[in-house]
């Protein structure tokens, strides 16, 4: 098994998107560290599943130079059945959230940026 990259075609604007999965992850990790596939796999969902446990705790998680996970409170509101008008009340919600950090934005912006301005200039 290769580090397939997976493409998909946005109608919208007609640039391709990359969707890289987890098995991707892994595969790239495990490349790069020498560890199998397995061993890798085990790690990356250990620390996926690490931080739905913190957040599930109402924990705070920040990976400086990567950003911070938390929990937001959405507040109870009446909504609308959008097929019938009715009415439907809905409870408050806690949804996770990710604030990516300003050197994790500048890397992407940077990297995107130049990767555009070659497809722009030729070169």
């Amino acid at each position: 098994m290769g580090t397939e990259t997976r493409l998909e075609y946005c109608i919208a604007d007609h640039e391709a998107v990359l969707n890289v999965t987890k098995a991707d992850i892994v595969d790239k990790i495990a490349s790069e560290t020498g560890l199998t596939k397995l061993e890798t796999k085990a790690v990356v969902d250990g620390f996926l599943l690490s931080i739905i446990d913190a957040l599930a705790a109402g924990n705070r998680i920040e990976l400086r130079g990567f950003g911070v996970f938390s929990v937001k409170s959405r507040k109870p509101r009446m909504a609308r059945n959008p097929r019938t008008g009715d009415p439907v009340p809905l409870e408050e919600r806690f949804i996770p959230a990710f604030k990516v950090s300003s050197e994790f934005q500048e890397k992407v912006h940077d990297k995107i940026k130049s990767a555009n301005d070659v497809k722009t200039h030729g070169g």
